[in-house]
């Protein structure tokens, strides 16, 4: 028990005794705390994603598929119309979905049609390739005014200044609220038969997109706000913290984020439905478009993700902001969306979207918060970490009064040097990670080709003569 604090104890005495007993070092319980927090994730991650590859190759991989949709389907506890009426138009999509994979393989296109179809194909991916550009660029240069705005002009009014904070988060969403329009529209002139080709292609042009976004955002974060040269417009003066602005930042982004789905959700959706009800006089309502909205969800989670170093509640906001989307978008497809003309498989958009979520986002993320850690010099004027060159070097010096107070701890130095300080073993660790999933893939591949040769058994039986 500590009892350094006593009234009765001279400061001489309080002084030694305090030195006894090991004070609580916050940066190194913040260091720690988010590296426990990434790599509890990752274990989650991984193990979600190679549980969904299981299901998806057991399920969707099957001969049997068709017959399954066709005869075991419908659930006979459902007896509410509206749901009766969901289901038979879910059943009827998968159906049209299979059947167009069965036709697709039989189709056999000339030389010349082949021919069109890439030049198609080049033109569409030229146009959402020249559109990301474009927006990537806007966003640098708009980062760049911002930024040179924020670090000479400061007399200005607060107003103002808030509302030049706001000009990137809004640039930001109007981008990924606008630009998958343009993808659609690219789609459409391709016209593909597949509709898991169709559904594989808008999920790659959005994550081109927003992986874009992200690295331009990250380079703007962590290579300008916290630029740290004398010789340089961009100079971080003593009173000024870039973790907190950063943070900020990070708030502003998925606040205008959560406002802009809001707005899509009424004006898109809600505004739509009524004026094709009402004056248009026929039933065409407008679809859900799953890829946008599964990878707008991994965009406000890489910010998540992207915030626990700097501002450590904001993945409780990123949670509470997914409670009301769910609700929003469940009354929104209700009310206003049809089913959709191209079908997608539960099993396959959840590997996709946990897939997604693992490696672009979360190895993204990763990769941002450990370089700024190792690399990126503190704040001297607030911060946890503020008298150290970097963030990382919370543990070594901790490490470092250990050993002076104890030499017997010397194997804990070393250990610390060569399993934390050298990065070789944060790489061996994502190969393992990465290793691991692909024996489970393997084993799962081969449980698919085994059932395939009890089915092939199974067929001979029936057919051969008893």
């Amino acid at each position: 028990m500590n009892n350094c604090t006593e009234n009765n104890l001279p400061s001489s005495a309080k002084r030694e005794c305090e030195s006894k007993y090991p004070s609580y070092n916050m940066p190194l319980a913040y260091f720690f705390t988010i590296g426990m927090a990434f790599f509890i994730t990752c274990i989650i991650l991984v193990y979600s994603m190679s549980k969904s590859f299981g299901q998806s190759f057991r399920i969707d991989k099957s001969h049997g598929m068709l017959a399954m949709k066709a005869f075991c389907s419908w659930d006979f506890k459902v007896v509410k119309k509206s749901s009766v009426k969901l289901m038979s138009e879910n059943i009827y999509t998968q159906l049209k979905e299979l059947l167009a994979e069965v036709n697709q393989r039989h189709n056999k296109n000339t030389a010349l049609q082949k021919l069109w179809r890439l030049m198609v194909h080049s033109l569409a991916w030229t146009i959402c390739i020249a559109g990301t550009t474009g927006c990537v660029i806007a966003i640098y240069f708009c980062s760049d005014y911002v930024h040179k705005q924020r670090a000479g002009n400061v007399s200005s009014g607060s107003l103002l200044k808030e509302a030049r904070l706001l000009a990137l988060p809004v640039l930001v969403s109007l981008i990924n609220l606008l630009l998958p329009g343009l993808f659609n529209l690219a789609t459409w002139m391709e016209e593909y038969n597949s509709p898991s080709v169709r559904t594989y292609v808008a999920i790659s042009r959005n994550l081109m997109l927003k992986v874009s976004v992200l690295g331009v955002l990250c380079y703007h974060w962590l290579s300008r706000v916290a630029y740290n040269s004398d010789s340089d417009i961009y100079i971080k003066t003593s009173s000024q913290c870039w973790e907190s602005f950063v943070g900020q930042e990070l708030y502003r982004f998925l606040i205008i984020d959560f406002i802009f789905t809001l707005l899509n959700t009424l004006f898109g959706e809600l505004l739509w439905r009524i004026f094709s009800d009402k004056v248009l006089k026929h039933k065409r309502r407008p679809g859900f478009d799953i890829a946008k909205n599964v990878l707008d969800l991994i965009y406000g989670q890489t910010l998540a993700w992207l915030g626990v170093l700097f501002t450590p509640l904001l993945p409780a906001v990123q949670v509470l902001k997914l409670l009301l989307l769910f609700y929003i978008k469940m009354s929104s497809v209700m009310m206003n969306c049809q089913a959709p003309r191209r079908p997608y498989r539960v099993s396959q958009m959840t590997t996709i979207f946990i897939t997604l979520l693992c490696f672009p986002s979360f190895l993204g993320a990763s990769v941002c918060v450990t370089y700024t850690m190792w690399s990126i010099n503190p704040s001297e004027s607030c911060g946890p970490f503020r008298g150290h060159k970097t963030m990382f070097q919370a543990g070594k010096h901790w490490i470092e009064e250990l050993e002076k107070e104890n030499p017997h701890l010397s194997l804990l130095a070393r250990a610390h040097t060569y399993l934390v300080e050298n990065p070789f073993f944060l790489f061996v660790g994502a190969a393992i990670a990465l290793i691991v999933i692909y024996f489970h893939s393997q084993v799962v591949d081969g449980q698919r080709k085994i059932i395939t040769l009890l089915q092939e058994q199974i067929e001979n039986v029936r057919l051969s003569p008893v």
